[in-house]
């Protein structure tokens, strides 16, 4: 081992919460990799943790100082010099606060602000300071500071389009946490992806808080995100792509038209809808109604008819009658999902619907997300038994938790678990698909 290896301090960073604070965690680790850290996955060896929170429900938020507890329980044991950051979405809405009940925490840094963390971890490190905290609210800003993603993530790769929301739902934290809707030019979202393909990625999945209202500058003027869609289909490797997360009142005619014309962008949506009644919908400032988000459905299967469609339910909104329950489940027997997030509402400091007196018993919310979570599965099951003996193309990324077998996903995000194909790893593969289990399926190569 090498002097430079020798001096290689350790960093370990824990991601809650979506897929964006994941590509997030990613980049802080490319920011301070130059500045002498390395990735580790075990926090007893690191000598700085950050914990990258989710500020979308409260457990998360709590989940976030039970952590930290057990966090500065073994640094006052083993190692006195560890530093301790709060990343994310939780150091945002919270900022110093998080010092006050947590005064082991050197560092907080909000979701735009990580090109500030290399000189905060010096501040800590070489001149002893206390409490940093950076909580800039400047997206442009941050990927101004930020490298591009120096490491491969693999065959299936995720690129950050547009952040924040203007949406302002009554349940929700991004706008404050986040900040306003932004989108990267398209001339830098095209130069990481081309880099990404060169590393080997074969799918490339577009993100964002509201990806759909992508609107990014370039020499043409602003582009749609199906115009940016278009041009990444023509980059040589690039075999698939996805986006998410979107918003009905987003959804353009012309990204609805792509999916009928381009075999690269994948027959599969995350689309959020919250709740089937009209009633609740307004109440949660959706800005659209039940009617609408049917008729983006009926649109995306006629322009393609093997669509298939995820999304995002809320139960016991406050003041939601048994009726508007009955919508929402109405709602989901009509579109037929493949699967879906569903939560019990919970309130968030600082948010219009925390503020609201009609809450609903715990215990009526819970048997709502019974039922409902009932329901999705079967529909899930249900699709999932559909697919049984079909031919489907498989991305295989990654080993299985078995001697020779594969695990890779299908066009509509089911795993698929493949025996003799760990020397196809990182290729996509015709399988047939031959067993339902509890998680996944099982299939067999073509």
């Amino acid at each position: 081992m090498n002097s430079n290896q020798n001096n290689l301090k350790k960093l370990y960073i824990k991601t809650y919460g979506c897929q964006m604070n994941v590509e997030d965690s990613h980049r802080m680790t490319d920011i301070m990799r130059p500045h002498g850290y390395q990735i580790t996955e075990e926090p007893d060896h690191a000598d700085i943790v950050i914990l990258n929170t989710c500020h979308i429900r409260e457990k998360a938020t709590e989940k976030v100082y039970s952590e930290l507890g057990m966090i500065r329980d073994f640094k006052q044991q083993n190692k006195p010099n560890m530093v301790i950051g709060v990343a994310g979405c939780v150091g945002q809405a919270e900022g110093d606060a998080i010092f006050k009940r947590a005064p082991y925490v050197d560092i907080v840094v909000g979701p735009q602000a990580y090109g500030n963390l290399p000189d905060m971890v010096h501040q800590v490190v070489r001149n002893g300071a206390k409490h940093l905290l950076s909580l800039d609210f400047k997206a442009e800003a941050k990927f101004d500071a930020l490298p591009e993603e120096s490491m491969p993530q693999g065959a299936s790769a995720f690129l950050t389009v547009q952040e924040g929301c203007d949406k302002f739902c009554t349940f929700c934290v991004v706008p404050y946490t986040r900040g306003a809707e932004f989108s990267r030019p398209v001339e830098h979202v095209y130069r990481e992806a081309l880099k990404l393909a060169s590393q080997g990625a074969k799918e490339i999945t577009l993100l964002g808080q509201n990806v759909t209202a992508y609107h990014g500058a370039s020499d043409q003027g602003e582009q749609s995100l199906a115009k940016l869609i278009t041009m990444i289909t023509k980059i040589e490797g690039i075999e698939r792509i996805r986006y998410t997360t979107s918003h009905p009142k987003d959804m353009t005619n012309d990204l609805i038209e792509l999916h009928g014309i381009e075999p690269k962008l994948m027959p599969y949506l995350h689309l959020p809808v919250q709740s089937g009644s009209d009633r609740i919908l307004k109440l949660m400032n959706r800005k659209h109604s039940r009617d609408l988000y049917l008729q983006i459905i009926d649109k995306f299967r006629k322009a393609r008819s093997d669509m298939a469609f995820s999304s995002d339910f809320i139960v016991g909104f406050p003041g939601e009658t048994d009726q508007d329950f009955e919508d929402t489940m109405d709602l989901i027997r009509q579109v037929q999902f493949t699967q879906c997030y569903s939560f019990k509402y919970s309130t968030r400091p600082g948010t219009p619907a925390a503020m609201q007196e009609n809450q609903i018993p715990e215990e009526v919310k819970s048997e709502r997300l019974r039922r409902l979570q009932q329901l999705l599965l079967l529909q899930q099951q249900e699709f999932n038994n559909a697919c049984v003996g079909k031919i489907l193309p498989v991305l295989l990324e990654k080993k299985g938790k078995y001697e020779t077998q594969a695990v890779g996903k299908t066009p509509y995000m089911q795993p698929v678990h493949v025996v003799g194909g760990e020397k196809l790893i990182n290729t996509l593969q015709n399988i047939r698909l031959t067993e339902v289990t509890a998680n996944s399926l099982k299939g067999e190569l073509v």
